[in-house]
């Protein structure tokens, strides 16, 4: 084995075509599994693609490095349970891209928040963090309702990750522009965005310009509401 060894040191062209042979085996390993993803993560009833305006905030969190301070995965640890609610399931991250997880908490996990606090709160919280929490570290971002949502990225967005796999309908990449107004404006009717786009929690807008503000709120706010874990079907799933 010495010898072999050896031979392949001493000889510049065999040790590439060697180290490229184990690099490719080593990448096919790992990209292989890829390709059958949809079959490895065992869909759940009730989860859905973002909303237009429920992604426009998801882009928002993304682009302000929320994930640097907040996870969202509740890990299958007794106290985490009890302190955040149902661990974390794979499907429930299904459409993120990329996922939220994170890697630390400086503040707490977000993976359940969603009905936690209301609208008012998470505003209020936005604007000036230390008035509702002293202790919280965390910056304020009252900026954000300053800064208006573009439908016309959300729907480019949107088209984007239906190529990538998401579910989005006709009738809902071409109800974007109404389905954000609605979902930002409190006294719009419901009825057709939560039909379009169910459990959709309407943020408290002032009915004129949607900002990216109301837009994080409706993000926020569905964030561990999807899945009924009191479904017997989704009760199955933790066995």
């Amino acid at each position: 084995m010495r010898i072999s060894h050896e031979k392949i040191e001493k000889n510049a062209v065999l040790l590439v075509v060697l180290t490229l042979i184990t690099v490719s085996v080593g990448g096919l390993v790992e990209v292989v599994p890829l390709f059958t993803i949809e079959t490895t993560v065992e869909k759940v009833e009730g989860v859905r693609p973002y909303s237009p305006l429920e992604l426009a905030g998801r882009n928002v969190y993304v682009r302000e490095g929320c994930y640097t301070c907040h996870s969202q995965q509740v890990r299958a640890l007794k106290d985490e349970v009890e302190r955040y609610g149902h661990y974390s399931l794979a499907a429930e991250s299904m459409y993120d891209r990329p996922f939220q997880w994170g890697s630390k908490r400086n503040g707490p996990d977000l993976a359940r928040v969603g009905g936690k606090y209301s609208n008012d709160w998470h505003y209020a919280h936005m604007t000036n963090p230390q008035a509702m929490v002293p202790e919280s570290l965390m910056p304020r971002y009252a900026f954000l309702a300053t800064r208006e949502v573009d439908p016309v990225k959300i729907a480019r967005h949107m088209r984007t990750n239906r190529t990538l796999g998401a579910p989005y309908t006709d009738e809902q990449m071409a109800s974007v522009a109404q389905d954000i107004r609605d979902q930002a404006d409190p006294q719009a009717d419901p009825e057709a965005l939560v039909k379009r786009w169910p459990k959709a929690v309407q943020a408290s807008g002032n009915g004129r310009a949607v900002t990216e503000l109301d837009a994080l709120v409706a993000y926020l706010q569905v964030l561990g509401t999807m899945v009924d874990f009191t479904n017997p079907a989704v009760e199955s799933l933790r066995q």
